[in-house]
């Protein structure tokens, strides 16, 4: 076997009867346990190795699991950040996807479909496949699959032909790109081109990335307006406050501040209501409504005792949390990829990392420190009273626990990072 995984800039160049046989070659014995002609390309193999984890099996017909009820679907799309801005970045897309005999899918970060148009025939087509609003298109359901996979991987993905998992869908390809809440870094859904696999152009990944990428643009400055607004609120209000405070949107993004450095975030809990919180890098704060946020307004006491617990929580597949606690209370964080990376880090090795040890635990690189330290400062400053540096290390007052996947393979599947590709052979770390 070449160990050079197949190339498909190059095959989509191939006849295409040949290429899709030599897919075919390589998915039947990759399934089967034998020695592939060709590797599949690496994004694939793990996607095919998480698919046999699951017991998916290739010979299914998709159903989409159970469909929604169009009154659940609607609540999704109504309440779907996407939902703002979708229209108008897609036209284009869809305009392409309905000339080239494709069509054009978003889904939610469940890989719920909630919106699909695109070429008439190749819809009717697609109700075949469950490609229809209200089904579900994640891996654990319709095995690999450009959503499903962009979902689990957080990135563009292509995947053509017999790259997909299940049999049944081997005559088609799709395209597919996250996108990202710019305000938390959340995922909000993918968007996704398919079609049948004879006709699909190699630029169509690209295109759909490019999309992708407007609607996140397009969320940034609709974010950005948002905030203007309460400044504009807030501003007259602080004015007459002594002492520190801070206004926020319901993101924690800072609208404006009093008394204190301004920052361009505070980490706030799921849920905010007024009355009395703590927060890591304020301490107690007293909590009241604005429009479109909160006024925190730190409590001048003695500080609250140092938080004693943290559970950094990687066991799910795309969402990563730390949750921080004490004798005042508990908070919790969801964590960016980044950021869930350096803190896996971190608890492996408690007696600390320098920022060139963590450099090449991340990024396989030493000399990349700048990076390491614009991150952790922002880590630092979520997790204040938990994180000491010189070296970076948690505090050693401070219990940490991390609760991994239950299969060491699914530790952080989106990483490249020296550290946890480790973690992943030898067990994910601590438990």
């Amino acid at each position: 076997m070449k160990d050079t995984p197949i190339d498909l800039s190059r095959l989509t160049a191939m006849d295409s009867a040949q290429a899709t046989r030599l897919l075919r070659r390589i998915r039947e014995a990759s399934l089967a346990g034998d020695r592939p002609p060709v590797a599949p390309r690496p994004l694939i193999g793990a996607s095919w190795q998480r698919m046999r984890r699951l017991g998916v099996d290739p010979d299914r017909t998709p159903t989409g699991e159970v469909v929604l009820a169009a009154d659940e679907l609607e609540h999704r799309r109504r309440t779907s950040a996407l939902a703002e801005v979708i229209g108008g970045v897609t036209d284009g897309l869809t305009a392409m996807a309905d000339a080239s005999l494709q069509i054009l899918v978003v889904s939610d970060a469940q890989g719920r479909v909630l919106w699909r148009e695109g070429n008439a025939k190749v819809l009717r087509r697609a109700d075949g496949i469950a490609l229809a609003t209200g089904a579900a298109w994640s891996e654990q359901v319709t095995g690999t699959n450009a959503i499903g996979t962009a979902l689990a991987a957080r990135a563009p993905v292509r995947v053509h032909s017999a790259e997909h998992f299940v049999h049944v869908l081997t005559n088609w390809t799709c395209a597919a790109a996250p996108v990202h809440d710019p305000r938390d870094g959340r995922l909000l859904g993918v968007i996704d081109v398919s079609g049948p696999a004879t006709g699909f152009h190699p630029t169509t990944l690209a295109l759909v990335t490019s999309v992708a990428r407007l609607a996140e643009s397009e969320l940034r400055e609709r974010h950005l307006r948002a905030v203007e607004r309460l400044r504009s609120v807030a501003a007259p209000i602080l004015c007459r406050v002594r002492g520190r405070a801070v206004a926020v949107d319901t993101h924690g993004w800072t609208a404006a501040v009093t008394g204190m450095a301004p920052v361009d975030r505070l980490p706030l809990p799921r849920s905010v209501r007024p009355g009395r919180l703590w927060l890591p890098s304020l301490g107690m704060c007293t909590v009241e409504p604005l429009p479109g946020g909160w006024l925190l307004t730190v409590e001048e006491e003695a500080p609250p005792d140092a938080p004693s617990k943290v559970v950094l929580d990687l066991s799910r597949p795309r969402r990563w949390s730390v949750t921080v606690s004490g004798a005042a209370g508990s908070w919790a964080q969801e964590l960016t990829p980044r950021h869930a990376e350096l803190l896996y880090v971190l608890a492996l090795h408690r007696e600390g990392r320098s920022a060139a040890e963590l450099a090449a635990d991340v990024f396989g690189d030493p000399t990349r420190t700048g990076t390491v330290r614009a991150e952790m400062s922002r880590v630092r400053r979520h997790l204040a009273g938990v994180l000491a540096h010189r070296p970076y290390r948690f505090s050693e007052e401070v219990e940490v626990t991390v609760v991994r996947p239950e299969h060491p393979a699914d530790l952080l599947p989106h990483s490249t990072a020296p550290a946890v590709a480790a973690g992943r052979v030898r067990g994910g770390g601590l438990g």
